[in-house]
């Protein structure tokens, strides 16, 4: 038997891999330089961008930012050498009015807890891991933050203190490591606060009373009309069927909202006046107006969507022809119509002297233009869906609404979140329109600006903020969709 010492006989060590194949080097060369093609592309695209750069750079970082004045910019820029720089002077100047319009000053802190409030009410919806101990112990911090901003006396320093034990022993709750004490916490009654959607049923008539101020019997009487709806439609439904009793309570409710409501409103104000300094609509303006357009609307359109949706697929011939009708012809209206028809034509169809504030007109109209390209992305996802999952909710004994709620439409929902995401986009992006017919968003902010001496002749810091605001909101959405994507992937690729 011969020795073959060419033979390894011991295996040798592991090795690491070569630094070209790994790291940052590896991705270079397998995604940028991995061709002669590819190469030239990205040397002349590193190139284009450090040509921007130099250009767009010592624009930006002009210091003009004290400035009170164009005039005084291009002063201020020659001086340091910065000659035709960006003038920072109007944003500094003008930016609390490019978030709240003409909101008054004082009253300022409303908004601001309406929309730190609106925070706290989404996370039960948008983020269902989060505990009840957690949503509680935010909202309950932003209160006492909210406290601090506010006139003192002898009653807030005794609300400040219950929010400040509410939060130490909340946040005690939720950051502790320690199982005992957690376990300890629990059975004291941490565990058993009540359910966070709770706080956000109560946001969607909270907020509008914040911003616009009034009578706090206002958004009582508000919920009351959903209560009324509720019993309605458990009343009559076992007499007169599931549809009967949902047009009679939707009936019942309009008529609580149209002829009861200010009655009810204006004797228990009478009796016990109670509530928050009116502020006027023609006052809101800026990023503000386009918050609550924007997030009012998408919160009421994707429900409404989803039931012009299963509408266009019903068997009922009432019901489908209305949906079509209604879906057809607000996709075949430009949204600028409908505006329009927002700000001069609604008042003619009311009664005299009724009083419909332009902002709620403005609302309805972005959410109708809004709920019709949302019910055609939810017959997709509807569509998409394999007759299989129909059948296997007749199987189970589901009734129509259970199998819609329980297997049809959150398969379809998950399906048509891409397109859900792109139409509040869309509409938050539609916002702006509202200029055209007076209201003063950010860029009917922007022009009014540019009409004062001081400022005219400024036009890439303000809109080149305004970017700036809108790009932060879409591109949270539209983070928030792919994680949502992520979060609901049931594939096991």
């Amino acid at each position: 038997m011969s020795d073959k010492l060419y033979v390894r006989t011991e295996m040798l060590p592991e090795r690491a891999p070569p630094a070209s194949t790994t790291g940052a080097i590896g991705w270079m060369r397998q995604n940028l330089f991995n061709g002669w093609s590819n190469s030239l592309l990205t040397v002349v695209a590193v190139g284009f961008v450090v040509w921007l750069l130099m250009h767009i750079l010592p624009w930006f970082f002009s210091p003009t930012w004290d400035s009170g004045s164009l005039t005084q910019c291009r002063e201020m820029a020659t001086e340091a050498g910065r000659e035709g720089g960006a003038c920072w002077g109007v944003i500094r100047e003008r930016w609390p009015q490019m978030l709240f319009g003409f909101y008054p000053e004082h009253l300022r802190l409303r908004p601001v807890l309406a929309f730190g409030l609106l925070f706290v009410a989404l996370i039960p919806v948008l983020f269902s891991m989060i505990s009840r101990r957690m949503n509680w112990f935010l909202l309950a911090a932003v209160l006492l933050a909210a406290t601090f901003f506010a006139p003192s006396s002898v009653l807030l320093i005794a609300v400040q203190v219950l929010l400040a034990a509410a939060v130490a022993y909340l946040g005690w709750t939720v950051i502790s490591t320690d199982r005992a004490a957690r376990a300890q916490a629990i059975e004291a009654g941490a565990a058993r606060l009540p359910n966070p959607l709770i706080f956000t049923a109560i946001y969607v008539f909270l907020m509008p009373w914040l911003l616009w101020g009034g009578p706090i019997w206002s958004p009582i009487g508000a919920a009351l009309g959903f209560v009324i709806a509720w019993a309605a439609f458990k009343a009559l439904s076992p007499a007169i069927g599931t549809l009967g009793a949902i047009i009679l309570a939707a009936a019942a409710t309009l008529v609580w909202w149209l002829v009861i409501n200010g009655y009810f409103v204006d004797g228990l104000q009478a009796i016990l006046p109670l509530g928050l300094e009116p502020v006027e609509s023609r006052l809101f303006g800026g990023l503000l107006l386009s918050v609550t357009i924007g997030v009012t609307a998408i919160a009421v359109s994707l429900p409404l969507g989803i039931m012009l949706a299963l509408g266009r697929q019903s068997d009922l011939l009432l019901v489908k022809s209305f949906s079509v009708i209604f879906i057809e012809f607000i996709r075949g209206v430009p949204l600028i119509t409908l505006l329009f028809v927002a700000s001069f034509l609604l008042n003619v169809f009311m009664p005299p002297g009724t009083n419909f504030d332009i902002i709620l007109r403005v609302i309805i109209m972005a959410t109708l233009f809004a709920s019709a390209y949302m019910a055609e992305v939810i017959r997709g996802g509807l569509a998409a869906l394999p007759k299989g999952q129909y059948e296997a909710a007749d199987a189970l004994g589901l009734d129509y609404w259970k199998a819609q709620r329980l297997i049809i439409m959150p398969q379809a929902l998950k399906i048509s979140i891409p397109g859900i995401v792109s139409t509040f986009i869309g509409l938050f992006k539609d916002t702006t329109l509202v200029s055209i017919i007076g209201l003063l968003d950010p860029v009917g902010l922007s022009n009014s600006i540019r009409a004062d001496a001081n400022w005219n002749g400024i036009v890439w810091e303000l809109y080149g903020f305004i970017a700036l605001l809108f790009f932060v909101f879409t591109f949270s959405m539209s983070r928030y969709s792919m994680y949502l994507e992520r979060r609901l992937r049931t594939d096991h690729r």
